[in-house]
C-alpha cells in the first residue's frame, strides 16, 4: 500500500471526506458544501469522490433540501486502509517480487527495506479507523487554545 506521498489528491480528498463525516458523528445526512468547506475540498471534485464513495458502500446519501451525505456503516468499523485499496487500489501489483536483477551492491537490502516499510504503512493503514482518529482529533483539540492576543 502507498505511503502518503503516493496517495492520489482523489483519495487524500475521499479520506479526508469520510473524516469529516465520521467528525460530524450523525445520522443526519450533512451537506456537500459543509463537507467541501469544512475540508478544503473543491465541491464540483468533492461530488464525483462521494458518488464513488457511495458505490462503493462507505456512504450513503439522501435526496431534497434536507439532504447530503452520511457515512454506510459505523466509524468504528471503517479503516483507513478500506478507503486507500478503494482509490489506489493494491498497489503490490505492479511490485516484482523475487527479483533478482540487482545491479548495485545494496540493491537486495533496500528492496527488502522498502517492502518492510510498505507492509508496515499498509498495517498502519489497515488497523486504523475514522473513529479512533476522531477521537485523536477531539482529544488534542481540547489542548489547543486559540491565543488571539495581539
Amino acid at each position: 500500500m502507498a505511503g502518503p506521498s503516493k496517495l492520489s489528491k482523489k483519495c487524500r480528498y475521499g479520506l479526508r471526506a469520510i473524516f469529516e463525516l465520521s467528525l460530524r458523528h450523525t445520522t443526519d445526512p450533512v451537506k456537500i458544501q459543509d463537507i467541501a468547506s469544512a475540508q478544503a475540498i473543491p465541491q464540483r471534485f468533492l461530488e464525483i469522490i462521494l458518488a464513488e464513495l457511495k458505490q462503493g458502500g462507505f456512504v450513503e446519501s439522501r435526496r431534497g433540501s434536507n439532504g447530503g451525505y452520511m457515512l454506510a456503516r459505523s466509524a468504528d468499523n471503517l479503516t483507513v486502509g478500506e478507503v486507500i485499496s478503494f482509490f489506489q487500489g493494491d498497489s503490490r501489483k505492479g511490485e516484482q517480487t523475487g527479483s533478482r536483477n540487482w545491479k548495485l551492491r545494496g540493491d537486495y537490502v533496500f528492496s527488502k527495506l522498502w517492502k518492510e516499510v510498505s507492509a508496515a504503512i499498509s498495517g498502519v493503514y489497515s488497523t486504523t479507523t475514522f473513529a479512533e482518529m476522531v477521537q485523536e482529533e477531539l482529544a488534542q483539540s481540547r489542548f489547543y487554545v486559540a491565543n488571539y492576543a495581539i
